[in-house]
């Protein structure tokens, strides 16, 4: 497999003009004849666009990036992390390496890996940017994996994992969320891989449905919802052959600049819990977006001894404060209605944070009717309670 590579000279160029504008740099050109500015452009521009999503790689001078498709949907450098945390054992199979993001980090806990990837051209830039981290342990297979392992029907060797990013557009270049749509069909081809291993790594989209989902795949052991800073970003499923129990889902909050916060539940206990409703107390809780992709309405009721402030509003509130609930935490200083008289002596510098949650009005209209700007150190959720009725609670986060 030939490897691409880059002259010290045209490195230094990328390093050199790294900030700089790629649409500028495209119409300087003329100014670097024996250069080729268009091929160092589009390394300049996927650099760019990895900078926050994978630092590391960003940092070193040697890796090359593919298209910059590639790098949009490549796993983060830290979503990357936490799925290499979740899984080990002696073999690993990626039937959908990529860019191989996902492949660098889960093989670091394999003694073997296999990167599978149809497209030739971006699997000799997977190769060659692994031998510049030094991952000596991939082996790599190039074409369809389905179509691989459907030829090795009786296998003479099997992995302890499976690991699946499937493609997640159709023939159009349309983006497709649902299992079924995507590419490889792993609902389709389930018994296909339970042939080569036990265990089964699946990473879906964001946007599935996760009831969908549960319903189409068999074996489900183990569901993860992952956000990052309040942004769900994916849903890993673990297959594990012959296993029949209701899954575990297990809500993942990462945060950049602090730790990981997790919740593990049951959907039997989420049915059970009861309604446990207040006026807001002296904190609000509002929820990480993984609870709520998860299905996790009522939980945070018993799991952190909170109080719905309605049914479907999904806005927790309690007297002693819970250091632990995942997601945002405020102390109350008001309970107003929507009256501009009576939220201003709450807020300062006539500025705010809007939020709304089950009310009819959105943050532009709200914000127009109070005549408020945006930002400050105050925080307005605009909700319904338990008794219908419209209200604005006026908050401050907590500072400690």
């Amino acid at each position: 497999m030939k490897a691409p590579f880059f002259s010290q000279e045209e490195l230094q160029f990328i390093q050199t003009h790294i900030t700089d504008d790629p649409s500028k740099l495209m119409l300087q050109a003329s100014r670097y004849p024996h250069l080729p500015i268009t091929k160092l452009v589009q390394q300049i521009q996927a650099r760019q666009k990895a900078q926050h999503k994978l630092p590391d790689w960003y940092a070193n001078p040697h890796l090359i990036f593919p298209a910059n498709i590639s790098v949009e949907q490549c796993s983060s450098q830290q979503t990357a992390q936490f799925k290499a945390s979740l899984i080990n054992g002696k073999s690993l199979a990626d039937l959908t390496g990529g860019m191989g993001v996902d492949t660098a980090y889960l093989t670091q806990n394999f003694q073997k890996t296999f990167h599978f990837e149809q497209n030739q051209d971006l699997q000799a830039v997977v190769a060659y940017n692994f031998e510049q981290l030094g991952l000596t342990q991939v082996q790599f297979i190039q074409g369809n994996s389905i179509d691989w392992l459907t030829h090795h029907s009786e296998p003479e060797t099997s992995f302890s994992w499976i690991y699946l990013d499937p493609h997640r557009r159709d023939e159009s270049g349309g983006k497709v969320f649902a299992l079924s749509d995507c590419e490889p069909n792993v609902v389709a081809h389930q018994e296909v891989l339970f042939k080569f291993s036990e265990n089964i790594l699946l990473k879906a989209s964001p946007m599935l449905d996760l009831e969908q989902s549960i319903r189409e795949l068999s074996h489900i052991k183990q569901i993860w919802v992952i956000s990052v800073d309040n942004e769900v970003k994916e849903v890993l499923f673990h297959l594990e052959a012959n296993f029949h129990d209701a899954p575990k889902i297990t809500c993942v909050a990462l945060h950049k600049n602090q730790s990981t916060q997790t919740l593990s539940f049951f959907k039997e206990e989420e049915l059970q819990t009861g309604p446990n409703l207040s006026q807001p107390l002296r904190y609000l809780y509002e929820p990480n977006v993984a609870l709520l992709k998860a299905g996790a309405f009522k939980l945070p009721c018993t799991r952190y001894q909170l109080h719905k402030i309605a049914p479907h509003s999904h806005l927790y509130t309690s007297d002693t404060f819970q250091p632990d609930f995942i997601g945002r935490s405020f102390e109350v200083l008001a309970v107003c209605k929507l009256d501009k008289k009576t939220i201003l002596p709450y807020i300062t510098n006539n500025q705010a944070n809007i939020t709304i949650r089950n009310f009819p009005l959105t943050v532009k209209q709200i914000r127009e009717k109070l005549k408020i700007q945006e930002g400050g150190n105050s925080y307005l959720f605009a909700t319904t309670d338990f008794q219908g009725q419209k209200i604005v609670i006026v908050c401050q986060k907590v500072t400690s």
